[in-house]
């Protein structure tokens, strides 16, 4: 039995639980993206953040319930910083912007029925309590209930309120299907829920929505979870009916106002309000804030961000210093190899740099020749190829932290810190579990000169100076180079229109080959078998040589 995580995050707040100080931070750049992380701690305050070179981990501060366990992934990328202040930005006040008209709210004749939706320990219950509080301020009768069930960080919340001209007229406080007058999505997720969308009332209920992105307990378990974002608004939207349903990206408006993405639910609660989504006064929601004494100034002007955004978003937007903006084409070809050849270069030297480019070029003429209109195949070659040349050795690693990028990122998410903690294996100098796995260890400061010095000595990589070279981690995965090069060299010499699509699919295989040491290993057990199935129906039957080559 422990405090849970929503529990100890509310009594830190309140001075009432110990707060460690210190933070962990993952360096997305050594990230492979593996998933090791959220396996050891399921916990849904590891993030995934879409990069160039693909998908990688980054972790939620706002919602970290510092037990640390994450560090315990099998993965160099974890950084624990003692005394790390977050850098928040600095509230924009609003203060010399026009005023914006009030919105119409029609008189209160009847039961307003009302649900609020979203994740556990991001404020669910607060707006509804604030909402209660307001209304009987007016001299309303209202009644609430929370749904929050297992609502540890990150699960389903609901909270019901009813709110009448009197008590009385108040029955059941459940809002029953099709019975929504407005609902109030702080989480698409949730949103897009069965029970949520029926209690929709199609062509009747307001529905104001969160589209932020903020992935459930599913992603600590599927490394390549993926949210339906599109086709749960698509489903709200339909829903709703014409008109009805709202959607705002108020994650990134809240965290870029405030500096605090914990504004974002009072920011959709002004933003409703202006809609005319919510039968209260202006002055009673203000006041209801300020009686809830947490953060009252924090959550008054997240509000009125809120209203303001509904009136102009164009304003907000570029008081916040972002914009709204559509979805960028994909890289085309040239673009994607040249950015994966300047990293190779830093990464070993030009001609390395050169032999990628030249394996890509190979592959596309092939494609444009023997699969006329065919596409996909050298961006996948591209994508993978990279994948197995630039390997996150001990050099590569030392590089990553040292070459100053890794210090930026840090000061784009601490204002200030004390001392940083390193969690690593070194092969040579780690002891192994009863498994055979390396064991982490911590390192202090110290690392980052021995960074500095293992970088500069890149030049060793793979010579008979490496000391790292004989390992049997770093033989397989020249070995695994080898054979995809090889397995290259196949498809451009039998591609053709007909089974041009598998070759593409084939290529991409070693994208499912992720992580460091014995996570790495397992991971490429799935992906092996893949490409082994996807030979047998490029070719029919797989041919004995590559046969041989992957066993």
């Amino acid at each position: 039995d422990q405090t849970c995580a929503a529990e100890k995050r509310r009594r830190r707040k309140r001075g009432l639980y110990p707060d460690p100080d210190k933070r962990v931070f993952i360096n997305s750049l050594v990230c492979e993206g593996c998933g090791d992380c959220g396996v050891a701690s399921n916990c849904v305050s590891v993030q995934p953040l879409e990069t160039e070179f693909g998908r990688k981990r980054v972790i939620d501060q706002s919602s970290c319930n510092k037990d640390f366990s994450c560090v315990n992934g099998f993965c160099p990328s974890f950084v624990t910083v003692h005394g790390g202040a977050l850098k928040k930005g600095a509230p924009v006040s609003g203060d010399g912007l026009p005023d914006i008209p009030q919105p119409q709210i029609a008189a209160l004749t009847g039961t307003h029925e009302l649900l609020v939706t979203g994740v556990g320990g991001t404020g669910v219950v607060t707006v509804g309590a604030v909402l209660g509080m307001a209304a009987h301020l007016h001299g309303y009768g209202v009644g609430i209930i929370d749904m929050a069930g297992l609502a540890q960080k990150g699960g389903a919340v609901t909270t019901h309120i009813k709110i009448a001209p009197k008590p009385e007229d108040i029955n059941a406080i459940r809002v029953a299907a099709e019975r929504a007058d407005t609902v109030l999505a702080c989480d698409i997720v949730v949103a897009g829920s069965q029970k949520a969308l029926a209690a929709i009332r199609p062509g009747a209920s307001q529905v104001f929505v969160n589209t932020h992105e903020f992935y459930p307990g599913d992603f600590t378990r599927d490394a390549d979870f993926t949210l339906p974002s599109r086709q749960l608004a698509e489903a709200i939207g339909e829903r709703a009916g014409a008109g009805k349903a709202h959607f705002i990206e108020a994650q990134r408006l809240a965290n870029a106002l405030m500096g605090d993405g914990i504004a974002t639910n009072m920011f959709m609660v002004g933003y409703a309000w202006q809609h005319g989504g919510l039968p209260l006064s202006r002055d009673a929601i203000h006041k209801a804030i300020r009686l809830n004494g947490v953060a009252p100034k924090m959550n008054i002007t997240a509000f009125e961000w809120g209203r303001r955004t509904a009136h102009d978003p164009a304003s907000v937007e570029l008081a916040a210093g972002i914009r709204q903006t559509p979805d960028m084409p994909a890289d085309d070809l040239e673009t994607l190899v040249s950015r994966r050849a300047d990293y190779l270069t830093a990464y070993q030297d030009a001609a390395y740099a050169e032999r990628y480019r030249a394996k890509v070029e190979v592959v596309a003429d092939a494609e444009r020749r023997l699969a006329p209109g065919g596409s996909g195949l050298a961006e996948a070659v591209a994508k993978s190829l990279f994948k197995l040349m630039a390997i996150k050795d001990e050099f590569e690693v030392a590089r990553l932290y040292s070459d100053g990028a890794f210090e930026k990122q840090l000061a784009e998410t601490f204002g200030r810190w004390e001392k940083l903690e390193f969690h690593m294996a070194p092969p040579l100098l780690a002891r192994r579990d009863e498994k055979g796995h390396l064991i982490k260890q911590r390192f202090g400061p110290w690392m980052m000169r021995a960074f500095k010095l293992l970088a500069a000595m890149k030049g060793l990589r793979g010579s008979w100076l490496d000391p790292f070279s004989r390992t049997a981690e770093r033989q397989w995965e020249r070995q695994l180079l080898a054979d995809y090069e090889e397995l290259l060299s196949t498809l451009c010499g039998t591609l053709s229109a007909d089974n041009h699509a598998v070759a593409a699919e084939l290529a991409a295989y070693p994208d499912k080959i992720r992580g460091f040491g014995h996570v790495r290993q397992a991971q490429a057990g799935p992906a092996l078998a893949e490409r082994d199935r996807l030979l047998e129906a490029y070719f029919g039957s797989q041919p004995a040589e590559l046969a041989e080559a992957a066993e």
